[in-house]
């Protein structure tokens, strides 16, 4: 006979991390839990130093600047129901963004921004087709309160918006060998998010505002007022639907030594929608494409897409697109793959775009880059990186890039 004593350990981290970017200092602090127990939350003797043994998942995270701040919690079960994978995940955030003010170059926090929201999620591996698909499945609710406020994206300066959407979404993973570094397999994410079609019901003519709204002229104080106020009707409760997918594929092409030498494409498509063109697509929500993808902030729900040799979302008009798609070309060649560091070189051929319209969409109209770069993987720091990228193209407005653009990635992959 064979005992085997188990003490169960924990994977807790504090993150406590500073930098200057955005024109001011950033910090952030995070305490995360990762090997939580909840159950056990009000027995003191499981406090070591706090319950751990079920595999839960808490987090807490501020992050501010004199521009920003931003407060998170979020909470995860993945084996709800204790008999098979059946994660669930809720998380809490509130978020508060200053204007800028030229004059003074610092934040003035009397013309503010607030977002509350809230978030519950699902999510269940299936057995059909195949044992690699996974279905998710959200619903979550921001409340946008804007006090004087105003922006080109925003023109009521003094409201508030509601978001109330529901998100489904179905993945498929088989990657092989190394989730840090995958010598094949694929990973497919499909996914779709919408709200409830208020305007078939709530008995507002948009149509009547949209001719009104086109008639008024800006430059007006008191017609931008009015424009201010129509666009209050229009996005007190937000009205869209969003599709996106994203496809990236791994295949070993030949050993040098006892190294895979790897090829990945990938490509990305987004695209977000009104169900009443009178009542237009809404300021929330979009894409912002170009440069290293780290955005330090998403009030608005941005989503920031990277691509490497251009600026920081230089790809993208000021108030974001509507549509993007994206291509990338990768061969990685791993340097070390040792339990305590991962090292892989690689060098990428990518392209991208972002659009307000399908009547400007051409899928291969794109901004291209190429470049060279390094990822290092430690289990304390994650993924570290560095990419220098070169651009071929002018930016949407004409401007010339810089040729090269330094990159420094973390946290995420390519």
């Amino acid at each position: 006979d064979i005992e085997y004593e188990v003490a169960e350990q924990g994977s807790s981290q504090i993150q406590l991390q500073g930098g200057y970017g955005g024109g001011g200092f950033i910090g952030t602090l995070g305490l995360s839990f990762n090997n939580f127990a909840i159950k056990d939350i009000f027995k003191k003797e499981a406090y070591k130093p706090v319950p751990r043994g079920d595999g839960q998942s808490l987090a807490l995270r501020l992050q501010a600047s004199q521009f920003f701040q931003t407060y998170s919690f979020s909470f995860s079960e993945p084996w709800l129901g204790g008999k098979k994978p059946f994660q669930l995940s809720t998380s809490v955030s509130y978020s508060k963004q200053f204007l800028f003010n030229s004059i003074t170059r610092r934040a003035d926090k009397s013309r503010r921004f607030n977002i509350f929201g809230v978030t519950v999620g699902l999510a269940t591996r299936l057995t059909e087709p195949d044992d690699f698909f996974t279905l998710s499945q959200a619903l979550s609710y921001q409340n946008y309160d804007l006090r004087n406020y105003n922006t080109g994206l925003f023109t009521f300066g003094d409201g508030t918006s509601n978001n109330l959407s529901y998100t489904i979404g179905l993945s498929r993973n088989n990657l092989t060998i190394d989730p840090i570094f995958p010598t094949g397999g694929s990973s497919f994410t499909a996914s779709a998010k919408f709200s409830f079609p208020y305007s078939l019901v709530n008995g507002v003519d948009y149509k009547a505002l949209k001719d009104e709204r086109d008639n008024l002229d800006p430059t007006d104080p008191d017609d931008f007022a009015r424009i201010g106020e129509i666009d209050q009707e229009r996005f007190k409760w937000l009205e869209f639907y969003k599709i996106k997918f994203k496809a990236d594929w791994y295949t070993s092409l030949f050993k040098i030594g006892t190294k895979d030498l790897v090829l990945r494409p990938s490509l990305e498509f987004g695209f977000l929608g009104a169900y009443n063109n009178d009542r237009g697509v809404i300021p929330f929500e979009r894409f912002f494409v170009g440069g290293d993808g780290l955005g330090n902030f998403a009030l608005d729900g941005r989503e920031i897409v990277q691509l490497r040799g251009y600026p920081n979302q230089s790809l993208s008009s000021t108030d974001g697109g509507s549509i993007y798609n994206k291509f990338s070309l990768e061969l990685r060649y791993p340097i070390t793959l040792g339990a305590q560091a991962k090292i892989y070189a690689l060098t990428f051929l990518e392209g991208g775009q972002s659009v307000n319209s399908f009547r400007d969409f051409n899928p291969f109209d794109v901004r291209r880059s190429a470049g060279v770069g390094l990822r290092i993987f430690m289990p304390a720091f994650g993924l570290l990186g560095i990419d220098f990228g070169h651009a071929f193209d002018d930016l949407p407005d004409g401007s010339v890039p810089r040729k090269w653009e330094t990159h420094f990635i973390i946290g995420q992959q390519f």
